[in-house]
């Protein structure tokens, strides 16, 4: 997935999931950098773990940082 365009993920939900984009393409529901990851693997970015997602350039935190997950 070579793309410009940012992975979006929004602000927690009530439940504390938040909706992980890329492009057009909806991931899925993340509970954790974990599932973020893991999201990402399967998009393509092959060397996403946790420490990528929470320092990556590429992704757009929407409604809190890595650390928000309305827990």
């Amino acid at each position: 997935m070579a793309s410009a365009q940012p992975i979006v993920i929004y602000p927690p939900a009530e439940d504390g999931g938040r909706r992980v984009r890329a492009e057009t393409q909806f991931l899925g529901m993340a509970y954790g950098l974990l599932d973020v990851a893991e999201f990402l693997s399967r998009a393509g970015i092959e060397d996403a773990d946790p420490e990528y997602v929470r320092q990556s350039a590429l992704i757009e935190w929407r409604g809190g940082g890595p650390d928000e997950w309305g827990h």
